[in-house]
């Protein structure tokens, strides 16, 4: 049985009209707030942890320690997730957890923490700075790469191949965009009534809507397996998708 990782406030960073709308950061504003804020506004966000626990019993063993690396792991869900999962399945992991923000890495020290995870490194940095281990068994990047420059997108997916070990696998889950304008709108549309389902109003959408512009900038499929080929990795799919949200498999 999956403890309950998700702690926090209620989400109404932008319930009130504000009167400039700055571009959106992981402050501490929003790290307070985060768990609801993403299990609201990402489709399927707890089937997509199934989904990683699921393939994590494929490529991690009982005869050795495993190696798991969070890029973006905000307050350590998906760490304390996987964590509770193979050790129900009698498999030693080591963990390493990285966030740019401060607020997001001291959430997660507490969450896992709490979730009596031991072993466990958290690294507060960009991403593109961070030096990755060899011989990685998962690599897991939820909703991350889409807040990172473009221009710095090919070299962190290439880092990621070049520590993965033979056979290794790599789960990244992101909002993507469609070339096809009519599809673009319906699907937008689509995801707004989703959000409207999820209690947020009309302000909070449009308000969050114009602090995320520019700020996450996400690609079509065909542009991120694209990239994720150009990284190294011959086998790519798309293992879930979900109007704009989608989560690829890479096997090294």
């Amino acid at each position: 049985m999956q403890k309950e990782v998700l702690t926090g406030g209620v989400d109404h960073v932008f319930k009130r009209r504000q009167h400039e709308i700055k571009a959106f950061e992981f402050n501490q504003t929003v790290a307070d707030v985060f768990d609801d804020m993403v299990s609201r506004s990402v489709p399927f966000y707890n089937e997509i942890h199934r989904l990683i626990t699921d393939y994590s019993n494929y490529f991690t063993h009982h005869d050795k320690e495993n190696l798991i690396w969070d890029l973006g792991c905000s307050t350590g869900t998906t760490i304390g997730i996987l964590d509770q999962h193979l050790r129900e399945n009698q498999k030693l992991c080591r963990f390493v957890g990285v966030d740019n923000s401060a607020p997001m890495i001291e959430k997660a020290a507490e969450k896992l923490n709490n979730l009596n995870v031991e072993k466990v490194k958290l690294l507060c940095g960009n991403i593109e700075d961070v030096e990755l281990d060899k011989n990685i068994d998962m690599v897991i990047m939820n909703y991350t790469l889409q807040f990172i420059r473009e221009d710095l997108r090919p070299r962190i997916l290439k880092n990621i191949f070049d520590g993965l070990r033979p056979g290794g696998v790599f789960i990244l889950s992101e909002k993507i965009n469609t070339n096809d304008s009519t599809f673009h709108q319906l699907i937008t549309d689509l995801y707004y009534d989703y959000k409207r389902r999820q209690g947020y109003s009309e302000l909070e959408i449009s308000q969050k809507r114009e602090a995320l512009e520019n700020v996450l900038v996400p690609l079509t499929p065909n542009q991120q397996i694209g990239l994720l080929h150009q990284a190294g990795f011959n086998h790519v799919e798309q293992a879930f998708r979900w109007y704009n949200f989608t989560s690829y498999i890479a096997l090294k």
